[in-house]
């Protein structure tokens, strides 16, 4: 299975084509445009998901097509194995959270950008969406206690983590399986 590229290989990467986003931003809507259904194999997703033709295609091979290879293979693999692209665990609490809401208002407009306006979902998976876009709205508070917080972050973290592929499986799993039977 391909690996996810190291964060600042992604930032590097990010900045050489010239994209305006966080790499939380970008992992949030990558997953998103997978999630609805856009497409795995689509070299271009920046320009996708990010809903701007203009920005250029990544190079194949570089850190993040790795990203979008190694994403959807995680998606697909049947031992849950997808992780959450956000600030690693030598950041500060705040910066952790807020780059998770950030990755989860990501993840929506890719979702959407993907799936459409209404779509058929199942009614766990509606669910699931409806507490993203809370946690998408969500504003990082002042912490106190520092164990307790770290535990609820890793609680939300995990959430996040089985909705997306939950989402996943609805919307890409699930249709692949209902064309096969017909």
């Amino acid at each position: 299975m391909t690996e996810l590229p190291e964060v600042t290989e992604l930032e590097q990467a990010s900045r050489q084509l010239g994209l305006a986003a966080s790499v939380s931003e970008l992992h949030g809507a990558l997953c998103g445009w997978l999630a609805g259904g856009g497409g795995a194999d689509v070299a271009g997703w920046p320009a996708k998901v990010m809903a701007d033709e203009d920005l250029p295609e990544p190079s194949p091979g570089d850190a993040l097509d790795r990203m979008r290879q190694a994403t959807a293979e995680q998606l697909e693999n049947r031992d849950f194995a997808f992780e959450l692209l956000l600030a690693g665990d030598d950041a500060e609490l705040a910066q952790r959270t807020a780059a998770l809401f950030e990755w989860c208002r990501a993840f929506l407009g890719g979702f959407g950008l993907a799936a459409g306006g209404q779509p058929a979902l199942s009614e766990e998976s509606e669910e699931a969406l409806n507490d993203l876009a809370r946690l998408a709205q969500a504003a990082g508070e002042e912490f106190e206690s520092a164990e307790e917080d770290e535990s609820a972050l890793a609680e939300i973290e995990e959430f996040v983590r089985v909705a997306v592929l939950l989402l996943h499986s609805d919307r890409v799993l699930g249709a692949r399986h209902r064309q096969r039977l017909n």
